[in-house]
């Protein structure tokens, strides 16, 4: 469910009309929903054990008024760099709540994590235990870890988001688990605290995550039996959400739970989970302008403002996005065909091939729907385009949270040599 809806002819974001939002902000721009949000996040954390923390993954949607948003209900936060950790602080989500994964974390990163008090360390590799190991006795700060076993199974989702097979940088292999956790019990300043498992994103099918869990308690059960102490099992994220709105749905989460919880009750481990999409997706839209409608030889162009560098999903994984006018259409109002596309430089920079849409006029406002997750994140300045700012509504309240950068912000950095 989300809270984007007709009002009176209009596409609102709960209580806000998006025309006037537009006319107020300018286009393009990402408006995120917090009840929405909210709703998300009470009804996955609800469907896990008391004592789980859901520290939600700052790279789908890493907004700071956003994480402060989530951190209020009590959300944790699951980072990848040192600039989301800092993130994540700044938002009020304390270091206890927070968990750092990836696989290149450098010293600096690592001293800032110790300093920070973060939960646990999701180590990758075992170069990464012994540069964590000499930072951590540096600092006299004992590093609480997980390691991040690859249970080589297969997600069955784009190529580009599986994380969970034998031919992926994360994690460590299976065959070299036991090993990896015998070298962090010998290293100093290491505290092994449990097991990690993330086997990719946009899954939509329980079995493959059953098939990892069960793997995965079953390691669990065995490095205690090598004298390991396992009290927690972090089981990343990953469930996947509806794109289109006639296909069918994912699992729900209390579905999720039910099977997490029972595929890992016998070991009475603490439960960590790292949800992104789950929650952000389908929470944040990105409203458009169409500047031109464009006739081909064979097909029609709807031309946005919007480009590839305001949302590179389409391009980078091929993904769908629902696009529906911001004035609602009328019942009987012609259909037509329309590759729709930005302005960006590059063949790549379309949002949708021949999608059938209620007819588009230039000046018109569209919506590109579920675009909270891993949009306004992954954005660029390309083709000297500032991105899409954000917007986060309350209500009937709305703030820009991240603004449109100005020439200054964009280019002012820049340096020109003095042989210039």
């Amino acid at each position: 469910m989300n809270h984007f809806e007709y009002k009176d002819g209009v596409l609102h974001a709960e209580g806000v009309d998006l025309n006037r939002l537009a006319a107020e902000v300018g286009t393009p721009f990402y408006c995120y929903s917090t009840a929405t949000l909210e709703r998300h996040y009470k009804v996955f954390s609800g469907s896990f054990p008391k004592g789980t923390l859901v520290a939600f993954s700052v790279k789908a949607l890493g907004n700071i008024a956003v994480l402060k948003t989530l951190a209020k209900l009590g959300a944790g936060a699951d980072v990848v760099s040192g600039g989301e950790l800092r993130k994540a602080l700044k938002a009020g989500i304390p270091g206890g709540r927070i968990v750092f994964s990836g696989v290149g974390k450098t010293k600096a990163e690592m001293t800032l994590a110790l300093e920070a008090g973060i939960y646990q360390f999701n180590v990758e590799s075992e170069p990464e235990l012994q540069a964590l190991s000499a930072v951590a006795t540096a600092l006299g700060k004992p590093a609480p870890i997980t390691i991040r076993v690859n249970p080589d199974v297969d997600a069955k989702t784009h190529a580009k988001i599986t994380t969970g097979t034998a031919e992926t940088k994360f994690g460590i292999p299976w065959s070299r688990a036991r090993a990896a956790y015998a070298l962090a019990a010998k290293l100093p300043g290491i505290k092994v605290v449990g097991v990690d498992v993330h086997i990719g994103s946009q899954i939509v099918d329980l079995e493959p995550f059953e098939t990892a869990f069960a793997k995965v308690a079953g390691l669990a059960a065995q490095l205690r039996a090598d004298g390991h102490v396992i009290e927690r099992l972090d089981l990343g994220g990953g469930l996947g959400v509806p794109y289109i709105t006639n296909n069918e749905p994912p699992p729900d989460p209390s579905a999720y739970g039910a099977m997490a919880s029972r595929v890992t009750r016998d070991l009475g481990c603490q439960i960590i989970l790292e949800p992104g999409r789950l929650i952000a997706a389908n929470a944040g839209i990105l409203v458009s302008r169409v500047l031109y409608v464009k006739q081909g030889e064979a097909r029609t162009f709807a031309i946005l403002d919007a480009g590839m560098n305001d949302l590179i999903r389409p391009a980078m994984y091929d993904s769908h996005h629902e696009i529906v006018p911001v004035n609602e259409p009328k019942p009987d109002c012609p259909r037509r065909r329309y590759d729709v596309v930005g302005p960006v430089c590059e063949t790549s920079d379309i949002f949708a091939a021949e999608r059938e849409l209620p007819e588009l006029a230039e000046g018109e406002l569209v919506a590109i729907l579920s675009a909270g997750a891993y949009g306004a994140v992954m954005s660029s300045a390309y083709n000297a385009r500032p991105p899409a700012p954000e917007v986060l509504v309350k209500d009937e309240q709305w703030s820009v949270v991240r603004p449109r950068l100005d020439d200054d912000a964009l280019f002012g950095s820049e340096r020109i040599p003095d042989w210039l």
